[in-house]
This record gives C-alpha cells, structure tokens and sequence, in this order.
C-alpha cells in the first residue's frame, strides 16, 4: 500500500498545475498526502479489523478533513459523522480505485479479491463504473504479486473490465487532462485505464509513477493507482520508501506497520 501513498505525495503539487514531462523532482517541499492516502489507511484498516467499511471511511475522513475531498464525498462525510451512517451516491468517480490498492494484498483469490474491491466501492461509489474501477485496480495488484506477466495483464483487464489499453503514454500525453477528448478525468472510465498503462509502459517503479504523472489530469490520483500496482510489480526502493514516511503523521504509520506485517508476510 505504500505505493498508493507515494504516488499520491509526489502527485498531489501537480493535480492544480499539471506537469507535462517525466523531469521533474519525485518529492517537491510543497508535496503533501491527500485523500487518496487517508481513505487507502482507512481501507486496510478495514482489512486488518472487520466490520462495515463505511466506519471506516467515515472515520478517518472526519479525522482528516481538509485532505481535498471531492464534493459528494464531503457531504457523505459529514453525514457519518452527525447521522453515523450514509446512502451511496451513485458515483464513478476515481475515488473507490484510489483507495482500493490494500484490497489487492490482502485475499488469495481472484473471486475474494474482486468481491472486497466491489465491496469497498459500494458504501460510496455504486455506479457500475465506479466497481469496476475499483475491480480493476484491485485485480492488477493481485496479478503483479502473483508474478504474471505484464501482456497477460493487459490482456486479461481488456477481456474482463472491457477497458481499451490500445494505447501508450506518449502517445496521450500531450492531449490527455481533465477534460479531454478522453473524457472527464476525474472519473473511473477516463482514469483507471491510462493508470494501468502508465504501469505497463514503466520499466521500474519510480519511472511508472513518472509516467503517472506525466499525463496531466488528476495527477495525485493517477499516481496513486499507478502506484500501487508497481509496487506489487517491481517492489519500492528503501530510499523512496523512506522519503515518503516522512510526510505522514504516526497513526497512519502505524496502519501501514501493521498491514505489511500482518498482510503482506501472510499473502506473499
């Protein structure tokens, strides 16, 4: 899940003032976690504890509440926390696949893994788009740590999540952005594919997040999904590991700790 959380840091500077290039420095001073961070701790805190998921965005939502929340999601925070509880909003915003990457660790199958990704999208984000983002992000975690090769990956999200990965970084990186002819970038449908290619067309991990952020749009987001897929792929560096730790506070740390001790050692 950390790489979640780096793609997320060195994205999140870019997200207003999108950068069009691969140069750039990986941790800028003004970097800072959003809420693709704080709802990818409060996934696996679901995960190493049980319960309704739901509690669990609402509670480290609440706790974090200037992250940079979209709209809905701010209203559905606000009404877990005077209500404790809160409908779907029909969403298929990036939201569900930013914050999906722990599920892609923590089951044994394929069938586990993608009913957890649906369930950590429904308290929210029940659109069919919206699942199958978070399906998809999931799913590509589960096959990089078991070892599969990226042209079966490929293969295997276009076949099952209908999903046009026909396409290269560079060939979308000069009209690829918010609102492009690739759709609105803040959504499921016009995000979760170009970051499965920035991961395909990556050769380690920081270059895949390089990639991430290269296109423009929604670019903490974009690197957070990138993110975590190649880090169940080509692992983290200690260094850009490290560098990342030092712009999260001690309660996240501590769910992290806890995730890789108790889910990654058991799934490996």
């Amino acid at each position: 899940m950390i790489g979640s959380i780096i793609g997320d840091i060195v994205g999140s500077i870019y997200e207003w003032r999108n950068c069009k290039s691969k140069d750039f420095e990986l941790f800028d001073s003004l970097g800072c976690y959003t809420d693709d961070t704080v709802m990818t701790i409060a996934t696996a805190d679901w995960l190493l504890n049980g319960g309704d998921v739901a509690t669990y965005y609402g509670k480290w939502g609440n706790a974090y509440p200037d992250a940079g929340y979209g709209g809905s999601f701010r209203e559905w925070l606000a009404e877990m926390k005077y209500k404790g509880s809160a409908l779907s909003y029909n969403s298929c915003g990036n939201g569900s696949a930013m914050r999906v990457g722990p599920v892609g660790w923590a089951f044994s199958t394929e069938g586990e893994t993608l009913n957890a990704a649906k369930i950590s999208a429904m308290c929210t984000h029940d659109h069919p788009e919206g699942i199958k983002g978070a399906q998809a992000i999931a799913f590509c975690i589960f096959m990089a740590r078991h070892h599969e090769s990226k042209d079966i990956m490929r293969s295997t999200i276009e076949k099952v999540f209908a999903y046009n990965l026909d396409f290269t970084i560079d060939e979308i990186r000069p009209e690829y952005g918010w609102d492009s002819r690739y759709g609105n970038g803040v959504l499921c449908q016009a995000s979760v594919p170009q970051a499965i290619v920035a991961f395909l067309d990556g050769i380690c991990f920081e270059d895949c997040i390089r990639n991430a952020i290269s296109i423009g749009g929604d670019s903490d987001t974009i690197g957070c999904m990138t993110g975590s897929i190649a880090e169940a792929y080509y692992g983290v560096p200690d260094e850009i590991r490290n560098k990342a730790l030092e712009y999260l506070p001690k309660a996240m740390i501590k769910v992290i700790d806890d995730f890789e001790s108790k889910i990654y050692l058991l799934n490996k």
